[in-house]
């Protein structure tokens, strides 16, 4: 499992570091598929808890919240998201079989926006003036950390961080990441300062880093939360050794957005 998963990060991680790299309509086109694949996912997961979430409205939803982060000046979030809303309310009327058709038009609205409006984040973060350099301490912070975690829980955990949701999470696990994700915050700031004189001090690395820390574990257990209840272990299979894509962008998700907003409200 370990070499599969290795073999796996070996082919993703140049691929995504060239599209951060690149930015613009390439970084929008990678994050469009993959939001797009983890809403997808959102999906099928939740009929494996026998719910019927309809995927257009959770693609629709993850559609306009990332053409409206790249294309902010159309203002189509408060439109779009109005007749997504009365559309697929009204689809729901039709489904003369749907046993719980609330619940499945509920999932089909938080699913787009959790996936949708929270990968919009992400947009909006490589767009700022030095968001290449936010974004890849965003990314380093979340992936270090997570590796950090899984090593440091596989060989020293011990106390259970929340049995109910993640059995396999540690305090010490967690700790690790943290420590893992506070360093890399602090490196990536120095270094990047130091190479591209950006204005990021290692210091507000450190903060991201601490953001990390913090924030993306909960992203971790939300899909922990989801899979346990409707008893799946991964969301999907698309990637050999880590899952789905919403699997894989769970923490990141979470990490992303709070990035964003200490950039915007604080770092700058």
């Amino acid at each position: 499992m370990l070499r599969t998963r290795a073999l796996s990060a070996l082919v993703l991680i140049p691929v995504a570091a060239w599209v951060i790299w690149a930015g613009d309509w390439w970084f929008f086109a990678a994050i469009l598929l993959v939001a797009g694949l983890a809403g997808y996912e959102f999906t099928q997961l939740m009929r494996q808890g026998g719910f019927n979430p309809a995927p257009i409205f959770v693609l629709a939803l993850i559609g306009l919240s990332l053409f409206d982060a790249q294309f902010p000046s159309l203002a189509i979030a408060a439109p779009g998201l109005t007749w997504i809303l009365i559309l697929s309310i009204s689809w729901q009327l039709f489904q003369s079989k749907d046993k719980v058709p609330t619940a499945n038009w509920a999932l089909s609205i938080a699913g787009g926006l959790y996936v949708g409006w929270l990968s919009a984040h992400a947009v909006r973060l490589r767009a700022l003036p030095d968001g290449l350099t936010w974004t890849i301490i965003a990314v380093l912070v979340t992936w270090i950390g997570d590796t950090a975690a899984y090593f440091v829980g596989s060989a020293i955990g011990r106390h259970k961080l929340w049995p109910r949701l993640s059995p396999r999470k540690t305090w010490e696990g967690i700790l690790g990441g943290m420590l893992g994700s506070l360093l890399t915050g602090s490196g990536v700031g120095y270094l990047m300062t130091l190479w591209m004189g950006v204005d990021i001090s290692p210091g507000q690395g450190l903060i991201v880093g601490l953001l990390g820390g913090i924030i993306g574990p909960f992203g971790d257990l939300a899909i922990s939360m989801m899979k346990r209840q409707v008893n799946a272990k991964d969301s999907g299979r698309i990637i050999p050794g880590h899952g789905g894509f919403l699997d894989r962008s769970d923490s990141l998700l979470f990490v992303l957005t709070a990035t964003y907003y200490y950039a915007v409200w604080f770092a700058r």
